[in-house]
C-alpha cells in the first residue's frame, strides 16, 4: 500500500511555529495540491503520532482546526476524510507563523523591543480603550527562510494576557498563546499603502532605504466584540505581492512571498 504523502514530511522542533500548526500546514498543502482526493481517508491518529513523534493531543488539535475550516470531516468509527472544498471557510490568515508555515516556508521572528506602557491618546482611540489602560508594545522583524521580510509593531491591552514577558515572545507564537486562553480573531480591518522604506525600517530589513514597501495596518476584534490588537507593518514589496481572487459570493485575499 502506498504511503500517504502526509506521513513523509518533517516537523521542526526548533521552530517557533507550534507543532500542531506545522501539522495543519502539511495536511493543508497535501489537500490543496491535489495529492489527496475528496473523500480520501487520511492517516489515523496513531499513524500521525508514530510518524511525527507527537502526542495524540497535538494531532487532535490539528485535526480539529482542519475540520473547523472545512478541510476534513471526521466520521465516528471510520476515520478522517478529505472534505468537499465547497465547504471550506473563506477567511484571512491572522497568524504570520501559521500563514508562512502553510506556504512550506520557515517562519521566525527577531524581537527588537518589548515594553508595557500607559496607553497613548492615539492608541486609546484606535483600540477603544479606557484612559487608564496599559498596553504591550513590541516590535519584531519577521523572517521567512531566515531572510527579513517585515518590520511589525504591535499593541495589545495588558488585560488580554497578563504577565506576558519578553522571554515568552522569543519562544512562542503570541497568537498561539492567545489561542490557549480562548482569544481568537473574529474579524479584522486591514489597510495597505504604497510607501518607500525609511532608514530605520531599511536597517532592520537589511536593504536600501529607497525600495518600495507596503505599509500595513491591522485592527483585530475578538469574539467578545472588543478590539484586542493594533499592528503596523512595513513589508518589502520587492519580495511580496498581494493577490485578490473574486468569485460569486466570496473574496479571497492572499499574500505571496518570493524567495
Amino acid at each position: 500500500m502506498e504511503t500517504s504523502p502526509i506521513l513523509t514530511q518533517k516537523l521542526h522542533n526548533d521552530s517557533e511555529t507550534p507543532l500542531y500548526a506545522q501539522l495543519i500546514g502539511i495536511i493543508k498543502r497535501v489537500i490543496t495540491s491535489g495529492e489527496a482526493d475528496v473523500g480520501q481517508l487520511l492517516p489515523s491518529e496513531a499513524e500521525l503520532c508514530k510518524a511525527y513523534g507527537i502526542s495524540r493531543n497535538t494531532v487532535r488539535q490539528a485535526i480539529g482546526a482542519l475540520e473547523e475550516d472545512g478541510f476534513v470531516v471526521r466520521k465516528r468509527g471510520k476515520g478522517t476524510f478529505v472534505a468537499d472544498p465547497t465547504t471550506r471557510r473563506k477567511s484571512v490568515q491572522y497568524s504570520f507563523t501559521t500563514e508562512v508555515s502553510q506556504m512550506g516556508k520557515n517562519p521566525s521572528s527577531t524581537l527588537v523591543n518589548f515594553d508595557v506602557l500607559p496607553v497613548s491618546p492615539r492608541i486609546r482611540e484606535i483600540m477603544e480603550l479606557p484612559a487608564d489602560a496599559r498596553v504591550y508594545c513590541f516590535t519584531r522583524v519577521r523572517n521567512v527562510d531566515n531572510k527579513p521580510l517585515i518590520v511589525e509593531t504591535s499593541y495589545y491591552p495588558e488585560y488580554i494576557y497578563p504577565n506576558l514577558t519578553r522571554e515568552m515572545l522569543q519562544t512562542h507564537s503570541f497568537y498561539s498563546l492567545l489561542y490557549h486562553v480562548g482569544v481568537v480573531p473574529a474579524s479584522a480591518e486591514d489597510t495597505y499603502e504604497a510607501v518607500l522604506l525609511g532608514d530605520r525600517e531599511a536597517a532592520l530589513l537589511d536593504c536600501r532605504s529607497d525600495i518600495p514597501a507596503f505599509f500595513h495596518q491591522r485592527r483585530t476584534t475578538g469574539e467578545d466584540g472588543r478590539i484586542y490588537e493594533y499592528t503596523t507593518s512595513y513589508m518589502r514589496a520587492d519580495r511580496m505581492k498581494l493577490n485578490v481572487h473574486f468569485q460569486k459570493g466570496a473574496t479571497e485575499f492572499t499574500r505571496v512571498i518570493d524567495q
